[in-house]
């Protein structure tokens, strides 16, 4: 690993290099599962930090659990000087990158081992801090957060919610309503797909419940923080 980010950081145009987190094969089964979700752009969305996908490119945020900086310019723009947690690091490349105008690339062969939380509570607490923090972002560094991508659990949220009280309300967009969740099914049976690609059928079967219970607890704690005034974070 050592040696991949040495020969990309050759380049004093890059300030930083960014990795897949894998989940190390001797994980319990609902470490997998909860390593697994995020497997899928339909399911996690961002697969790429958790398995090497797509040739080197250049990302503008990336988080911390796999990302080298070099240590001058991480000093110079005063490294993880930052109230929140998780976030510290969308913090910390915004910083990198508009302070010093050089750029985060993305090396897929830069791999790091990384334990996933055990069992469904942990893990909806940590989806719950990432989105909590998304949310509250998407107002204060929308350079990097404010994306379509971070508000669609909230868009689903918001569908789930109005596709269960308007089934008797409005009972002439039931089939609308319909249509938007088969829609919903067949992401979740994309999603399924893609993991099988890596993990067990158990473990990508039990991930598309995962999925499901992820993409609302996520959506509710972005609306969360979207309208939070001020975010105080805590360390879980």
């Amino acid at each position: 690993m050592l040696e991949i980010a040495y020969k990309n950081f050759i380049d004093n145009g890059i300030i930083a290099l960014g990795g897949p987190a894998i989940t190390p094969p001797h994980d319990d089964f609902w470490q997998k599962v909860s390593g697994a979700v995020f497997l899928s752009k339909f399911s996690g969305g961002v697969p790429e930090r958790y398995k090497p996908q797509g040739e080197i490119r250049f990302v503008d945020d990336w988080p911390s659990v796999n990302l080298m900086e070099r240590k001058d310019d991480f000093l110079a723009v005063g490294g993880f000087n930052s109230p929140y947690w998780p976030g510290e690091d969308t913090k910390l490349c915004l910083d990198l990158i508009k302070k010093t105008n050089k750029k985060i690339l993305y090396v897929p062969e830069m791999i790091v081992w990384h334990h996933r939380r055990a069992g469904l509570i942990a893990h909806l607490k940590q989806v719950g801090g990432y989105g909590i923090h998304r949310g509250y972002f998407a107002k204060k560094y929308p350079e990097t957060s404010r994306r379509i991508l971070y508000f669609v659990p909230s868009i689903f949220v918001l569908f789930v919610t109005f596709s269960i009280l308007g089934a008797s309300i409005f009972p002439q967009l039931n089939e609308l309503f319909v249509v938007g969740w088969l829609v919903y099914l067949l992401a979740l049976t994309k999603a399924f797909v893609d993991i099988y690609q890596y993990e067990s059928k158990g473990i990508a079967i039990a991930a598309v419940g995962y999925t499901f219970l992820t993409h609302l607890w996520y959506g509710i704690r972005f609306i969360q923080g979207f309208l939070t005034s001020k975010l105080i974070s805590r360390l879980r």
